[in-house]
């Protein structure tokens, strides 16, 4: 099986809402399902992202908010470039576990201007034809992370991310209750999207 073209899905929320299992899970059961589906996340797996991924496990937060933001900016347009639109072009299915809706709120969270982000973003990255953004109290959410916290871990930043994704808006955005467990969460979220699909006219 294989959609008519591409679909983009990405998965939001604060760290430790569950989107990297939930990203996974829904990989495999729509691979089980016979869609040829891309896994990706971000930051990517390309030098800005490991970049990135190094920065955000340091001890301080160095960078100024615009500095942050146009690292977050260069390894998304590799990201689009390298993995999303290719694949979006060759019909498949891409879910990834973050996208530019988190600099939206991660990045707003630290002052900047979450519509001019936004922008910026969707300047050169698809817009998704649906997001899930895992709600969850960020006590909860932080409480689940078995790994020393990052720089972007830290409770009352978190709560300033959470307010932002809460303001975002579109058809093709869903907010899930992620305080389910994992299977129920996995299956609520798989009932969505084959839902979306089948609206979006991919089942053929």
């Amino acid at each position: 099986m294989k959609t008519r073209r591409g679909f983009l899905l990405a998965l939001e929320g604060v760290d430790g809402s569950g989107k990297t299992t939930q990203a996974r899970l829904l990989a495999v059961s729509l691979l089980q399902q016979g869609r040829e589906v891309v896994l990706t996340q971000e930051p990517g797996a390309g030098p800005m992202g490991q970049r990135l991924r190094r920065y955000l496990r340091g001890p301080a937060r160095r960078l100024t908010p615009q500095d942050e933001l146009e690292l977050f900016l260069a390894d998304r347009r590799e990201h689009v470039d390298q993995v999303i639109k290719p694949a979006l072009a060759a019909g498949q299915m891409v879910i990834t576990d973050r996208y530019y809706y988190s600099s939206v709120a991660y990045q707003g969270a630290l002052g900047l201007d979450p519509i001019w982000i936004l922008e910026a973003n969707e300047a050169f990255a698809p817009r998704p034809d649906l997001v899930f953004i895992l709600v969850i109290p960020v006590a909860r959410a932080l409480a689940r992370l078995r790994r020393p916290r990052q720089l972007s871990e830290k409770p009352a930043y978190l709560e300033r991310v959470a307010a932002i994704y809460d303001t975002l808006q579109g058809s093709h955005i869903q907010r899930v209750d992620a305080t389910a467990s994992p299977p129920a969460l996995h299956a609520d979220l798989l009932a969505r999207t084959q839902g979306a699909l089948a609206e979006f006219g991919g089942e053929g």
